[in-house]
């Protein structure tokens, strides 16, 4: 019996983004560049941004011909400095993550006329004044003598608004059947051009509320939806009756109408899990962000 899909909405918040597009001889040397440049990056909670794979490319589409993947960096809209702290996760997690790794390249994937910043000259600084500009591919790069031969980036990085924060819980009556919806939902949802899933496989098994008791923590452990507090002093659980484990999916992109097509991917393809009772999502009734996702279609906004 398919599980039952709650009436509800997950809301998402303002961020801004940028996107790389990085290549390599080969997806072995690919697949650890992405990994090293997103790691590190599941919640903007303590993490400097929310990173993750957005799509590969196969190489007839890519500048140079070979094997890509176009990452995504997400900041918070609600930070003053959100420009600079953009700016200085991808200038960092570039320069001590891809162009370490043998054979990579990166280049920009959004317009870069109004909003950008000079990835590629600062990253480029690295060369100690053997460094050089140069057209390749078509684009306009910088390229960096290294011991392995060179690396080439292109010189600016746009970025544009996006939304984090959209998401969708698992409740299962095994904590097998909730990994097991929350695993389908991340892989279906991911195959939408446009998202990022930033937690460890797409997966966050730890589902937050914003506060604390303590004064120095902005987030904490949603007690009242904690299996193993159901019945203490103290918590009023919300949880269902029959729920064992809860699982969390997280989905950050470029829109509204993305994020909604890749949640009804994740719905579609986890609610025939066994032992999955319930899918519902995170909300805290229009205070964090003003971007509803809801789970039934229907009730989405034309």
């Amino acid at each position: 019996m398919p599980a039952t899909i709650d009436d509800t909405y997950a809301e998402a918040f303002r961020s801004i983004y940028a996107s790389v597009l990085i290549t390599a001889r080969d997806p072995y040397w690919l697949e650890r560049a992405v990994a090293a440049c997103t790691g590190n990056a599941s919640s903007a909670i303590m993490c400097d941004c929310e990173a993750g794979l957005d799509r590969t490319v196969p190489p007839i589409e890519t500048p140079d011909g070979r094997p890509g993947a176009i990452v995504q960096f997400h900041v918070p809209r609600f930070h003053k400095d959100r420009e600079q702290r953009l700016e200085r996760s991808v200038l960092v997690r570039v320069c001590q993550n891809v162009l370490t790794c043998p054979t990579t390249a990166a280049f920009n994937v959004l317009p870069a006329e109004e909003r950008w910043f000079p990835l590629g000259r600062k990253v480029a600084y690295f060369g100690d004044g053997h460094q050089y500009k140069a057209e390749r591919f078509g684009r306009r790069c910088r390229v960096v003598p290294i011991l392995s031969g060179e690396f080439v980036i292109e010189r600016r990085c746009g970025w544009a608004d996006g939304l984090m924060g959209g998401n969708l819980w698992f409740f299962g009556a095994t904590a097998d059947a909730a990994l097991d919806a929350a695993t389908r939902a991340a892989a279906a949802a991911a195959q939408t051009p446009g998202v990022i899933l930033p937690f460890p496989g797409g997966v966050a098994s730890s589902g937050s509320k914003a506060g604390s008791k303590y004064k120095f923590a902005v987030a904490s452990t949603y007690a009242e939806f904690c299996p193993t507090l159901r019945g203490k002093d103290g918590v009023t659980t919300r949880l269902p009756e029959g729920v064992a484990s809860v699982q969390e999916i997280i989905i950050n992109g470029a829109d509204l109408p993305t994020l909604i097509a890749a949640t009804q991917s994740a719905i579609a393809a986890s609610r025939d899990t066994p032992d999955l009772l319930t899918i519902s999502a995170g909300n805290y009734n229009g205070r964090l962000g003003k971007s509803f996702v809801y789970l039934h279609p229907d009730k989405q906004p034309k």
